[in-house]
């Protein structure tokens, strides 16, 4: 009973001493121009982040309005997606990024088998109907991530302390372009960073 106890304790204490050491960032992106990002991604790498990945559940890129919703989505490798068709014509969706190449060819509703996004990269959606319509899913080999807002802020909470590489990316880069990337110290108190992406397409 007395081992139980200090066993008990003991991870009590070691919870404790993670969830104390962890802490929330505030990571602001903007283009050359100071102006805010939307949809940018934001994400922590480090071989302790990436051992903690995990597939994702329930996930899904609609096509509405002749539009991908949402037009950018992160997700972890291993991440099965569905593409399903809510719009009043049908689609053909594709990739032929490095990441994942497939095809769906021309459909209405929702596909039997959804898309694994197995290898981590940036892939770059389309319709082979309607040229307009684009999306990105960014595939990552970390649970840290998380999208800016309108103003152009991405908040990562829980993060352990330790050392990582913070990285940056927004779909007006150029295509094939290495989202950006600067090391970071997590400490045990709360961050606010600013990341500034160059080279943005009009």
């Amino acid at each position: 009973m007395q081992l139980t106890r200090l066993v008990l304790a003991g991870a009590s204490a070691l919870f404790f001493s993670a969830a104390a050491s962890a802490a929330d960032l505030s990571v602001t992106v903007v283009g050359e121009d100071g102006k805010p990002l939307a949809d940018a991604v934001v994400y922590l790498d480090s071989a302790a982040a990436k051992g903690l990945a995990r597939p994702l559940q329930n996930v899904e890129m609609a096509q509405a309005a002749r539009k991908f919703m949402p037009p950018v989505a992160v997700v972890t490798t291993g991440t099965a997606v569905m593409f399903p068709n809510k719009d009043t014509v049908r689609h053909h969706v594709y990739s032929f990024s490095p990441a994942k190449t497939f095809d769906l060819k021309l459909y209405s509703g929702t596909p039997s088998s959804p898309v694994v996004f197995d290898k981590p990269g940036i892939v770059n959606i389309g319709c082979n109907i309607h040229d307009q319509m684009q999306s990105w899913i960014v595939v990552l080999e970390t649970p840290y991530f998380a999208k800016t807002d309108a103003a152009g802020v991405a908040r990562l909470t829980g993060v352990p302390a330790g050392s990582y590489s913070l990285h940056g990316w927004q779909q007006r880069l150029p295509v094939n372009a290495a989202p950006s990337e600067q090391r970071l110290a997590v400490g045990a108190t709360g961050q606010d960073i600013k990341i500034t992406l160059k080279g943005l397409d009009n």
